[in-house]
């Protein structure tokens, strides 16, 4: 397993809460599914940002077709889906590929404290 592999979390039912929800740091969540190409395109920026973010900010993937009720639970009616995590709550939703400029605008401004600009 390599650095940037240990860096991405991977979310199921039993530690989202956990591991999302409670975390005291900005969470980026991947919904993302094997089957889909443009997941499969962005899981390497996705990587690299765990690993840039690594003490500042957490990342995590949810496979939906193993995680239903979490794609259920949080509305994922497209994927990829990026869900951006503060104190528990969604503070913004990205769909599909984006430059990894922006993701990393996003979690930057979280882990500041600052508002999102979309």
């Amino acid at each position: 397993m390599t650095t940037t592999q240990r860096s991405v979390v991977t979310l199921d039912a039993d530690n989202f809460d956990r591991e999302v929800l409670q975390s005291d740091q900005p969470v980026l969540v991947d919904f993302w599914a094997d089957w889909c190409p443009p997941c499969k395109a962005i899981a390497p920026v996705i990587e690299e940002i765990a690993t840039e973010f690594d003490g500042i900010a957490r990342v995590g993937k949810v496979d939906v077709d193993g995680n239903k009720s979490l794609a259920e639970r949080f509305a994922i009616t497209s994927i990829p889906t990026l869900l951006f995590f503060r104190n528990g709550e969604i503070v913004d939703r990205v769909q599909g590929v984006v430059p990894k400029r922006d993701l990393t605008a996003k979690l930057t401004a979280l882990a500041e404290r600052t508002p999102i600009e979309n």
